[in-house]
């Protein structure tokens, strides 16, 4: 049996809200749309991982979902000009990540990282 896809499922009131935070500011597309029922993604191939953890590293908290990026910096503007609340950093960890926790508007912790 080979992993196709992996998807995250958060339950939401207002997809508005998710409009603004994934499609607008993280510049994912609207993959499908229901109406019940929403997923944003991108059509470029993605590796697959599922993570556990005791903690985020760097003393934070395990975050909910990780989303690597590209280019953290226009990330970062992007979070700052929606006044998204900066959680932690932008920090370089010392294993190669450089990165920042936001809450998307469903309370979910999201960690944005780039590799150095």
């Amino acid at each position: 049996m080979k992993i196709k896809r992996i998807v995250t499922n958060t339950e939401v009131s207002d997809f508005k809200k998710a409009e603004l935070f994934y499609g607008d500011i993280l510049g994912l597309e609207l993959l499908m749309d229901h109406g019940w029922f929403q997923t944003y993604g991108s059509l470029e191939k993605m590796t697959v991982q599922v993570s556990f953890g005791s903690e985020g590293g760097s003393g934070t908290c395990v975050p909910d979902l990780s989303i690597e990026v590209d280019d953290l910096e226009e990330a970062l503007k992007r979070f700052v000009k929606a006044n998204i609340s900066i959680e932690y950093g932008p920090k370089s960890e010392p294993w190669g990540v450089k990165r920042f926790y936001v809450r998307d508007p469903f309370g979910k912790l999201i960690n944005i990282v780039q590799h150095e």
